[in-house]
């Protein structure tokens, strides 16, 4: 009887670490790794939508988060002089930040139209303001209504809508992968500003689980970390129910912002963020998230030369996965629910791109080296490749001295590829040994590609290439197969 006891014991130990195997704490969690589909995918919208849809409004200043129109209620307590004056002019300094939310209607909010540019644009996921810093919730969050005292969700408030699972069931549909962003912290949450703690436990916890039960989320894309240690937000506790508990334990990302303390680290479940131009290397799984303009919500001052290119942002996507990353691309609709027309003709520009040459970009890897400068020089440290100005394919390396950008490589399995900025009639690579049994091709054409080692560097012969070889935006991909040995 002792040994049939025993035996039974043993097999409930074996179950039990079966259904936990990741304890809260990190050394546990990062032997979770990272759902491989994350890295091949290359390329997300981001949208940020909330309540700062309706002011939308911020100063252009560029490299500055002043430009960030969702912070706009934050700027405003603070007394920042650019947002204290457009308010107070325009609504009144009487005028409280909460008297917004009867306007965020999006009663022209249409998301089957939203995923079909979402997937023309060429993007493999979308990731969604569930809730900004500013608390309000883009599905009926009992939470949220309780702890703000009144209708603070867009089911229970003006939009009487489910905006989050309507978005999430048209997305899906195009067949791309739905995540979300969520705010651990509120600005001026009562509860947050009674008892921190508290709002932990009773605010955070419930109201993340509520999420991700009912939205089963691909991607978390946690923010507003930065006030409290992961200890104080209790994150690897919630984590460790993420990965054991949760209905997407087994496939769901998640980001590194999970405590003051947690950026850049944890790079075994955890992937690095960064954004506008900070940037990372291929030695993680990072993803670098920008605005097609300078802001992340909808900004009204904007204008058309202060949003990138189409240009600017297929380079912008070819250089991010050169060197190993993602692009979180994001947009801002306005409060009645529509994608600025600007916005959407840029993402299918981008996705026409895609459809001749995504087989240089998705499920790639970053080569050993990332671009080519056709001056031999090369950027510091400091001058990280996001500095350039894409729309010439150059970049400042010195105060008087200018580098173009001649390529930018990316490969998969024995095959290079080789982004091509602008034509000219010939391109010198650099530090290059090919394979006699490599053979040269342009991305969807037919065209024939020269292809002669001269010493340590390849000559490509590219004067067969036609004007209507080449899309609309210049930019075009040599494929050297079996080109890495």
């Amino acid at each position: 009887m002792k040994k049939f006891s025993f035996v039974i014991a043993i097999i409930l130990l074996q179950l039990v670490a079966t259904a936990q195997p990741y304890s809260p704490n990190w050394s546990s969690l990062n032997q979770r790794k990272i759902p491989a589909w994350f890295h091949q995918d290359k390329f997300g919208i981001f949208i940020h939508w909330g309540v700062y849809a309706v002011p939308a409004y911020a100063p252009v200043m560029s490299n500055s988060g002043v430009s960030y129109a969702e912070w706009y209620w934050y700027r405003l307590q603070e007394k920042q002089k650019d947002f204290l004056a457009f308010h107070n002019k325009n609504y009144g300094n009487n005028f409280t930040y909460e008297q917004f939310e009867p306007k965020f209607k999006a009663e022209l909010f249409e998301p089957n139209q939203w995923a079909d540019i979402f997937k023309r644009s060429g993007a493999k996921y979308v990731v969604l303001t569930s809730k900004h810093h500013e608390g309000y919730c883009l599905w009926n969050s009992a939470d949220a209504d309780r702890d703000w005292g009144r209708p603070w969700n867009a089911v229970t408030g003006t939009p009487k809508r489910d905006l989050l699972g309507d978005l999430t069931n048209a997305v899906r549909d195009k067949g791309l992968k739905m995540g979300y962003y969520y705010s651990l912290y509120e600005w001026f949450n009562p509860l947050w500003l009674k008892d921190r703690k508290q709002f932990v436990e009773q605010h955070l916890f419930p109201q993340f689980k509520d999420l991700v039960t009912k939205y089963k989320p691909s991607i978390i894309f946690s923010d507003g970390e930065w006030e409290q240690s992961d200890t104080a937000w209790q994150s690897t506790k919630l984590l460790s129910w993420l990965f054991n508990e949760s209905p997407v334990a087994k496939d769901v990302v998640v980001n590194d912002r999970w405590g003051g303390n947690t950026r850049g680290k944890n790079t075994g479940s955890t992937y690095t963020t960064s954004e506008y131009g900070s940037g990372m290397d291929a030695n993680v799984i990072w993803e670098e998230s920008q605005g097609i303009g300078l802001s992340y919500g909808y900004n009204r001052n904007e204008q058309l030369d202060d949003y990138k290119t189409s240009h600017d942002l297929i380079l912008m996507l070819a250089d991010i996965v050169s060197r190993g990353g993602n692009l979180l691309l994001d947009i801002g609709p306005t409060a009645d629910g529509r994608i600025p027309v600007i916005m959407q003709q840029r993402l299918t520009d981008m996705g026409d791109w895609l459809k001749i040459n995504g087989e240089a970009i998705y499920e790639t890897n970053a080569w050993k080296q990332s671009y080519q400068w056709s001056d031999g020089l090369r950027p510091g440290k400091k001058d990280a490749s996001f500095m350039a100005d894409y729309s010439v394919a150059k970049m400042v390396v010195a105060k008087k001295d200018t580098a173009s950008i001649d390529c930018f490589f990316t490969k998969k399995n024995k095959d290079l590829f080789c982004i091509v900025p602008s034509y000219r009639s010939k391109l010198l690579l650099k530090n290059i040994k090919l394979p006699v049994s490599v053979k040269a091709s342009l991305l969807g054409a037919s065209t024939n590609i020269g292809c002669k080692q001269q010493g340590n560097n390849v000559m490509l012969d590219l004067s067969a290439i036609k004007p209507g070889d080449i899309s609309s935006s210049g930019i075009f991909v040599v494929k050297l197969q079996n080109g890495l040995q």
